[in-house]
């Protein structure tokens, strides 16, 4: 379905602003993350916080291939997404610092990061549980009638939860117009897929439910756009959901606490040799897309855009402490007990 990178790009397929797009999403994607490292290192964001630093093109390939009226989830590894989409920054860090300017008021941190305006539905903790939810909400689209669909992602440690397997069967079954994308960075929390899966090509999976269902170079923003966009398609055109195994790598390890035993530094440094937004600048130079001002000009806005993140987060108040009451609601009306 999707074509694999190749060393050279011979020809430009996508627009000039297409490129830039990925160029500029992608590095404020890897900027913010190595600044959020930095932060956390400084005990200034604490808690859980899983960077997304390798894996860009998952993200930027898809947004360059959808709508702004798609609906979007995804799992814990979830700050480079909402960048993408166009959350402002500042506002991401200051969720990550805990701040009450932050996306969810500083009540969600680094895992649970949401934008509604831009119909970004949230990073979730519950390994699997965004799964069902990313079927709900195309099933919502059908059901409303909209040409809309709702791309779900997970995590190749995800694959393994029984719910997984429910929502692909009812997707199936339904015709929802939703893309599910198992983003693989081959070892989950820290064990590789061949030790935890008998099934180690994960889009297979998918076939069991008679699910198109394709293997991506993950590594590649274009052949992800391509992979997206024919999902898109399908879904919009209400032949169902498509299954897409991106096959990425993270950089840093699991979260910010994992020590990285289980892979080897000459590892990392190969997949290195892949980099996503090195490939994209690759390509922008090689056919003179933007000139060497013009990509300097991104790389200071981008400089910019996250020191002025850190700036308003570290700024930003904190919560009050009855903000905990705030924003807890039940329906007075719901009928737990029927006469």
């Amino acid at each position: 379905m999707a074509k694999k990178a190749t060393a050279t790009k011979s020809k430009v397929k996508y627009s000039k602003e297409t490129y830039a797009y990925w160029y500029e999403s992608m590095l404020l994607m890897r900027r913010f993350e190595e600044k959020a490292g930095q932060l956390y290192g400084q005990q200034k964001i604490r808690g859980f916080c899983h960077l997304y630093i390798g894996q860009e093109a998952c993200a930027s390939g898809s947004i360059s291939a959808l709508t702004k009226d798609d609906k979007w989830i995804t799992a814990y590894r979830c700050h480079a997404h909402p960048l993408g989409l166009g959350t402002d920054p500042g506002a991401v860090m200051a969720e990550l610092f805990g701040k009450a300017t932050g996306t969810t008021k500083g009540k969600g941190g680094s895992m649970h990061i949401f934008d509604k305006e831009r119909n970004f539905l949230g990073g979730h903790g519950i390994v699997g549980a965004q799964v069902p939810m990313g079927l709900g909400l195309g099933f919502a689209e059908k059901y409303q009638g909209t040409k809309n669909l709702a791309i779900c992602y997970m995590g190749d440690g995800a694959v393994r939860q029984g719910a997984v397997h429910e929502a692909f069967n009812l997707a199936m079954l339904y015709k929802t117009p939703v893309i599910f994308v198992i983003e693989n960075n081959g070892y989950a929390m820290g064990t590789s897929v061949a030790r935890t899966s008998n099934v180690t090509e994960l889009y297979q999976i998918g076939e069991a439910y008679d699910m198109p269902s394709f293997p991506v170079d993950g590594m590649d923003v274009e052949a992800v756009h391509e992979a997206v966009s024919e999902a898109a398609e399908r879904a919009r055109r209400g032949d169902g959901p498509t299954l897409l195994e991106f096959r990425t790598y993270r950089y840093k390890g699991h979260s910010m606490s994992d020590p990285q035993k289980y892979r080897t530094k000459e590892e990392v440094e190969e997949y290195k040799k892949k980099d996503p937004i090195e490939q994209v600048l690759q390509t922008i130079r090689e056919n003179k897309l933007m000139t060497e001002e013009e990509i300097e000009a991104v790389i200071k806005k981008v400089k910019k855009q996250v020191d002025d993140a850190v700036k308003f987060a570290e700024e930003s108040p904190w919560p009050d402490g009855m903000d905990a009451f705030k924003d807890v609601y039940v329906q007075e009306d719901y009928p737990f007990v029927m006469e």
